[in-house]
């Protein structure tokens, strides 16, 4: 049952591979955990999938309540255990439809209370900063270098990766889009008439993203690198490839991103893709943009998903009345 599960999330709900894992691990550690010996009620089984059908037995919520005391008595942070409980909810809500439970047991069982974070996010004033200065890198001057080499020599291979760097960046920053859905791109994706990019997100929902004509401009010259260093590609082919023409990967987007920002003036803290989408989002926000436009952009199913980006903008305002106001300012001084 749980095979067909994460079929189910692969195939029809068409989840990342990253939160099929997650969810596959969670449900699994319930399963050792509900069949281990020495747990309370454990029959001493071991998971496999020729007893998953035990599992079921213990899906009931004085047993979730249970596991729920077992991961955080193992130390287990709020924000992980909710992970757990989610994956455990999704599970059951697929048994009802199955017709293997009655109803979802994890529904009414409480949850450990989360400490609410504002998203990370890098300063509008800070990334124009490593645009500046990295402009030299999506030139058409140093194409024209790169052009004039070797494609087998070092150089070509440095000016090519510090070139995928960079647009890796400005598309993430650009379009606010997700990691994935950055690898998931196509060359075809890229519409410069309608100066658009077509994303396909979660669930293989489509969205179009408007292009800035600079971003546009910055993705042809990077194309003539492409076609430079591994040949002409069909526009079925990523849009983005490594040096050997090969399609990225998460973890060479996350190295990209860091690589790119780390060490540059006024950008700390985290240095993730999902950081700069968080930029994004909270910079169109300031500057006025309306929440359903940036929801639609963002690809987020609900208002609610987007609706954290103002908690940043009310700690913005926060402090510029802390700054402006002549009270806020006589208080300081009496301190």
């Amino acid at each position: 049952m749980i095979d067909k599960y994460i079929a189910y999330l692969q195939d029809i709900r068409r989840y990342s591979p990253r939160t099929v894992t997650l969810y596959r691990d969670a449900i699994t550690a319930f399963a050792d955990w509900a069949l281990t010996p020495g747990q309370a009620g454990g029959d001493g089984m071991g998971a496999g999938e020729d007893v998953m059908a035990d599992v079921i037995g213990h899906l009931i919520p004085s047993r979730i309540r249970e596991y729920e005391g077992h991961l955080i008595d193992a130390g287990m942070k709020p924000r992980t255990v909710h992970l757990h409980m989610s994956a455990l909810s999704g599970y059951c809500r697929f048994l009802v439809k199955e017709g293997a439970l009655a109803s979802n047991p994890v529904k009414v069982v409480k949850r450990p209370k989360m400490e609410k974070r504002l998203p990370e996010y890098f300063t509008e004033g800070a990334l124009e900063g490593y645009l500046e200065e990295s402009e030299h890198a999506e030139s058409a001057d140093e194409l024209a270098v790169l052009l004039s080499s070797d494609p087998e020599s070092r150089l070509a291979r440095e000016l090519y990766n510090r070139r995928l760097r960079r647009l890796i960046v400005s598309l993430l920053y650009g379009t606010g889009i997700r990691r994935a859905e950055l690898i998931g791109l196509r060359r075809q994706s890229v519409d410069s008439g309608r100066q658009t990019l077509r994303v396909k997100g979660k669930g293989d929902k489509m969205r179009e993203i408007p292009l800035i004509p600079s971003l546009i401009q910055e993705i042809s010259l990077y194309l003539q690198t492409v076609s430079f260093m591994v040949g002409e590609l069909p526009a079925s082919a990523p849009l983005m490839v490594t040096e050997k023409g090969n399609p990225l990967y998460p973890a060479f987007v996350d190295r990209a991103v860091k690589a790119e920002l780390q060490g540059r003036s006024g950008i700390t803290g985290r240095k993730s893709p999902h950081v700069l989408r968080h930029s994004l989002a909270t910079a169109l926000l300031n500057e006025g943009a309306d929440l359903n436009a940036i929801k639609e952009m963002l690809g987020h199913s609900s208002l609610a998903a987007t609706q954290v980006y103002t908690h940043n903008s009310v700690e913005r305002l926060k402090q510029q009345y802390m700054n402006a106001h002549p009270r806020a300012k006589n208080e300081e001084s009496h301190d």
